[in-house]
């Protein structure tokens, strides 16, 4: 099953940028091979759907086969339970390597592949290289003379100084609560020209969201176009930039190094009639590159990597090893982590309000839920009216805790404090692991609390994370 692609302008002028070209060949054309040679642009700041009244419900994997097995009968909110679940154009490859399939975020996505358990899978992601088929993400470009100043509307980020080819992680707002409709990767490709990725469980309701604030939009033309079809793979792993240099075209133009954590660039793979958008990014705390690539070359482009490498240092990894090793990594997953209620702040993500959007006092560019959000940057201490509640890390004896385990005082008295919103074993430390909210004062690493596992009190403590170190590469120390 294809879904439309969805095209949107917004604002003074009705004129559409680019005619009516296809987006494929415009999206190609626009970056053609001599930027694979920009990649001395000036560091950054480092980054990274449903009807809103249904919760996006994201696969939580359980690190064993009955349980793994017990979650592929589950339906989840991103598509009614009656429709038919899409593939990307991976989907034939993953059966030839073994691929159980589940589904997740509306398409029939690999959870782990034969011969090789979930465990198994994360840690050689952690010690070699794994490659994700990420396609079922939702890949957007934004362009016009007012793409910059729109993101800003609806992003708390500092979009106007962000360099090109440089990502940085945001959330698209709502307006009046600052309540984070998703998290989002925004990359500048041009003085005005974005390409954005959200997440498939969001993907109606962010288009509706986008269609409702591009329709309300005032400012000079937008326009907006999902890139329907397109791959988008993940190589992360310590061994992902040695494997990614061996199929380009020609990489001592392509010098890697010279990419760090958060930059982009065009490239030639082998084989492949179009250049691939190579991002230095990862959901995973280690080195790693998301690759974007056109829709006649995901297959080709995905075999190139995975013959090149071969199986002793690159392998297929599904959403199981994908959901421990972000965990890990300290990262949140929509719907869990994240929600419509959550604000930037109380979900430990501050830091992604730009600096130079932190004025109060300033009208000229502000963003959507901007009087609650920069509100709760300053503690009640300070004047500010601070945060209620406050997204924490958790290292827990005993039984792993998963979703909806109430975190308690520990002082014997078990006054609910919090609740836990991801959680799994730690296939790399040996601990359980898991992600909450507690209320604020108890948020410091060291806390002592309890966590209600089964019915029973198990000891926790509260945790800085990431729990393991990440290894992004940020250039030379």
């Amino acid at each position: 099953m294809k879904f439309p692609r969805v095209v949107s302008t917004a604002g003074k002028s009705t004129r559409a940028l680019g005619g009516s070209r296809n987006v494929n060949s415009t999206f190609a054309r626009a970056f053609s091979s001599p930027a694979i040679k920009n990649t001395d642009a000036l560091d950054c700041s480092i980054t990274t759907t449903k009807p809103q009244q249904a919760r996006p419900t994201c696969l939580h994997l359980r690190h064993n086969q009955r349980n793994i097995t017990a979650q592929s009968h589950r339906t989840y909110a991103s598509s009614p339970s009656d429709a038919p679940l899409n593939k990307t154009a991976l989907y034939d490859l993953h059966l030839a390597h073994g691929a159980k399939m589940v589904p997740f975020g509306g398409f029939e996505m690999p959870v782990q592949y034969a011969g090789l358990s979930v465990s198994a899978s994360h840690h050689f992601t952690r010690e070699k290289a794994s490659l994700f088929d990420v396609g079922h993400m939702v890949q957007h470009r934004f362009r016009g003379p007012g793409a910059t100043a729109f993101l800003q509307r609806i992003t708390p980020g500092s979009l106007k100084s962000l360099p090109t080819h440089h990502s940085t992680l945001a959330a698209l707002l709502w307006p009046g609560t600052g309540g984070i409709v998703d998290d989002t990767i925004v990359t500048r490709l041009g003085p005005e020209l974005f390409y954005v990725v959200t997440n498939a469980a969001c993907r109606e309701k962010d288009l509706t969201y986008l269609r409702e604030q591009l329709a309300a939009w005032d400012g000079a033309e937008v326009r907006h176009e999902i890139l329907d079809g397109w791959g988008l793979i993940a190589l992360q792993g310590p061994l992902s930039e040695e494997l990614l240099t061996q199929v380009l075209e020609t990489p001592a133009e392509t010098n890697l190094r010279e990419l760090y954590f958060g930059q982009s660039l065009f490239a030639n793979v082998k084989g492949a009639a179009s250049p691939v958008l190579v991002s230095r990014a990862g959901y995973t705390g280690e080195d790693g590159f998301e690759i974007s690539i056109s829709p006649v070359d995901t297959v080709s482009v995905t075999e190139t990597l995975l013959k090149a490498a071969g199986p002793e240092k690159l392998r297929f990894a599904g959403l199981g090893a994908r959901d421990s090793l972000r965990l890990e990594a300290g990262m949140c997953l929509y719907g869990h982590d994240l929600d419509d209620t959550t604000t930037p702040v109380e979900g430990a993500l501050g830091w992604i309000v730009g600096k130079d959007r932190r004025s109060p006092a300033s009208d000229a560019d502000k963003f959507h839920g901007a009087d609650v959000v920069l509100a709760q940057l300053t503690p009640k201490s300070k004047g500010g009216s601070g945060v209620a509640r406050r997204r924490v890390g958790l290292t827990i004896e005993g039984a792993p805790a998963r979703e909806g385990a109430e975190i308690v005082s520990a002082d014997g008295n078990n006054d609910k404090i919090g609740v836990v919103t991801s959680g799994c074993p730690s296939p790399t430390l040996g601990k359980n692991i898991a992600m909450g909210y507690v209320q604020d004062g108890l948020h410091k690493a060291g806390t002592e609390v309890q966590v209600i596992v089964r019915g029973r009190s198990r000891k926790a403590v509260i945790t800085k994370m990431p729990f393991v170190p990440a290894k992004y590469w940020k250039g030379p120390a």
